[in-house]
């Protein structure tokens, strides 16, 4: 179930819902309207809720059932450049599946389908209001949060094919952040610094103004196309620093521990098994 961080300690999603008398199905995916009511009522459930230690929780993923994982390939101009791949002229979007996802800080089963194990950190964005032919200037209006996000790919099985499907979709290879932060807390998404480190080596180091395609044009273009829902997760592509794009590839192993990092919205660090 959802959980509110204070400086306290941790809020029961339903309990505060119930605590404001809103008969309302609080169970995920959250919508921006009921975040929205929760942040006003923040004052009176600080006084009367019950706090969780977050030591005391296991923590599943912070988006739990999207009904779509959208991945936006290229969307850094020198991580297309490391890839020998063409600077899009419009987003590349591609998906993952439910089954990529995997409890926070949980360790990673790379498996023995493939070889070539990679890291990508990239910003996640969590919608929150149903959206179809959204304006870019009104984009912003529909998320309801962000997340740290490590899109795990596996080389090999992404090019055995002209689809990236098979090297995306390995089991496990979402791990998120712990926390979905509100869109309320993130003032620009356009200025996150973003970094990644495997066994404490600093990989990548950039910053979301890097991106081709900004939050806002990706959201707009994909609700031309397709509606976005409460709960969808868009994952909004890699800066450069992928071992894809090193000259000498040593790519992933059993034992190799990756944290990936973006500024205001924490981490998560996973070991490759």
């Amino acid at each position: 179930m959802p959980g509110i961080l204070t400086d306290k300690g941790i809020i029961d999603f339903n309990r505060a819902l119930n605590s404001m008398n809103k008969k309302e199905n609080s169970d995920f995916p959250l919508t921006k309207e009921k975040i929205e009511k929760v942040i006003k009522s923040e004052h009176l459930l600080l006084d009367q809720s019950e706090f969780i230690p977050e030591s005391d929780l296991a923590i599943a993923p912070c988006v739990p059932r999207p009904s779509k994982i959208i991945c936006i390939g290229l969307n850094y101009k020198k991580h297309a450049l490391e890839s020998g791949m063409v600077v899009p002229p419009v987003p590349v979007a591609f998906t993952k599946y439910n089954n990529t996802l995997t409890e926070y800080s949980n360790d990673i089963t790379l498996g023995t389908e493939g070889e070539q194990f990679d890291y990508e950190i990239e910003l996640g964005v969590i919608i929150g209001r149903k959206c179809k032919h959204v304006l870019k200037d009104e984009a912003l209006n529909y998320v309801l949060g962000y997340c740290v996000a490590n899109d795990l790919s596996c080389r090999d099985l992404q090019f055995k094919t002209s689809q990236w499907l098979l090297g995306k979709s390995l089991d496990q290879f979402l791990p998120l952040g712990k926390y979905v932060v509100t869109s309320d807390e993130v003032s620009d998404p356009q200025n996150l610094q973003l970094k990644c480190w495997v066994n404490g080596e600093l990989r990548q180091n950039s910053n979301t103004g890097d991106m081709i395609f900004s939050v806002a044009e990706i959201i707009a273009f994909l609700s031309k196309y397709m509606t976005l829902d409460p709960g969808d997760l868009i994952l909004t592509g890699t800066p450069e620093g992928v071992i894809m794009g090193l000259p000498e590839k040593k790519w992933l192993k059993p034992g190799d521990i990756v944290r990936v990092e973006i500024e205001k919205l924490g981490y998560t660090e996973n070991k490759m098994i």
